[in-house]
């Protein structure tokens, strides 16, 4: 990996730290329905990318 993907995965990890703890309060707090969701999606979507930055 080059530095710039070095640097794409650090950023997707806090990110991801970010959006689990999001993920973790719009479940405990069920104001709207389509949130934990739409979350889950972003996850989702940055693991992905993250994966795709570690094959090269």
């Amino acid at each position: 990996m080059d530095k710039k993907a070095k640097k794409r995965v650090e950023v997707l990890r806090k990110k991801l730290s970010s959006l689990q703890q999001q993920l973790a309060g719009a479940k405990q707090q069920p104001d709207d329905p389509d949130e934990p969701a739409r979350i889950q999606k972003e996850i989702d979507a940055a693991h992905a990318e993250m994966e795709q930055l570690k094959k090269g």
